[in-house]
């Protein structure tokens, strides 16, 4: 699973094995978990792993529910936010290969959830598509300055000081160069045990 939020960019990767309803609920449940924000809209793409119940339950049952929205039909660009982050969060790193053993499932994830979410978010910027602009047959983009989804959070004023100073005091213990090393050393496990 690859989930991007679009206002700040902060990503959550999770494993799962199989497009189960059970599993995929389990990890999403996860992934909001550790989010630093509420979610306020949840939109997928059209896959049986997400336009199931037990999703539409969980996010509609609450006190506040979600908006649950899906893409259209046969329109991959409709989640493009998600398919760029699929290329540079996930297949750069972990490259095409299929993973055919389910022990790599907690290995991934054991990852995901410890220094990969870490060097994404607090050290990794991007830039955002301001607007674009089409001048005869060409189209110009605006990007505002490329910031780490971390920074954006930190800018934005819908999210609680408390959360902002949280982030900030996890932020202050984070070396990139650690946490690089060992998402090195996770992969190269991962990839020769897929081997």
């Amino acid at each position: 699973l690859d989930i991007t939020d679009i206002a700040t960019g902060w990503t959550e990767q999770r494993a799962v094995w199989g497009k189960g309803e059970a599993g995929v609920l389990e990890q999403i449940v996860s992934i909001e978990a550790a989010l630093p924000f509420r979610i306020l809209g949840f939109d997928c793409d059209n896959g049986g792993e997400f336009l199931q119940w037990h999703l539409v339950r969980y996010f509609q049952e609450r006190p506040t529910p979600v908006q649950f929205t899906r893409s259209r039909p046969y329109q991959k660009n409709d989640n493009a936010h998600v398919e760029q982050k699929n290329w540079t969060h996930v297949r750069q790193w972990l490259g095409y290969q299929r993973f055919e053993k389910p022990i790599l499932v907690s290995l991934l994830n054991e990852l995901y959830t410890t220094e990969w979410r870490l060097l994404h978010n607090f050290f990794l910027p991007s830039a955002k598509l301001q607007h674009k602009q089409r001048i005869r047959s060409k189209i110009i983009k605006i990007h505002d300055d490329p910031k780490t989804p971390y920074q954006r959070i930190l800018d934005s004023e819908r999210i609680p000081q408390r959360t902002k100073d949280k982030l900030m005091d996890l932020y202050n213990t984070l070396n990139p160069f650690e946490l690089r090393k060992a998402i090195d050393q996770k992969i190269s496990k991962i990839r020769h045990l897929a081997r």
